[in-house]
């Protein structure tokens, strides 16, 4: 849970929205397949569906800002960094907009490549 105080009360948001939020932002660009979840035990990667989108995404506060950690599945023969840079910028710029906390850092790691 992270929390936004000001003058009228207090915001309480869970781990679970800014999953979403993430979620969708990047199932939205091109080149993405779906957001990963990795079994660490075995090494495997698998899609995630949109209400198990919080195991791939972590949200960690630093201070007064948040940093981002995403976990995607993306398409073969994309540009990796781009792709990854249009993703940081795409998530931070909206979690800002619809939540009002500043983020510091968005992480990106591409756990697999779909060949299709």
């Amino acid at each position: 849970m992270l929390e936004i105080k000001n003058h009228n009360g207090q915001i309480t948001i869970s781990q679970t929205v800014f999953a979403n939020i993430v979620g969708n932002v990047i199932n939205n660009c091109y080149g993405v397949v779906g957001m990963a979840s990795k079994n660490t035990a075995e090494g495997i990667v698998s899609l995630l569906k949109k209400e198990n989108y919080d195991k791939g995404v972590k949200v960690t506060a630093d201070g007064d800002n948040l940093v981002i950690d995403v976990h995607i599945i993306v398409s073969y023969g994309i540009n990796l960094p781009a792709i990854s840079g249009s993703i940081a910028k795409e998530v931070k710029y909206i979690v800002e907009k619809m939540t009002g906390f500043r983020v510091k850092k968005v992480n990106v790691y591409i756990d697999a490549m779909k060949t299709n």
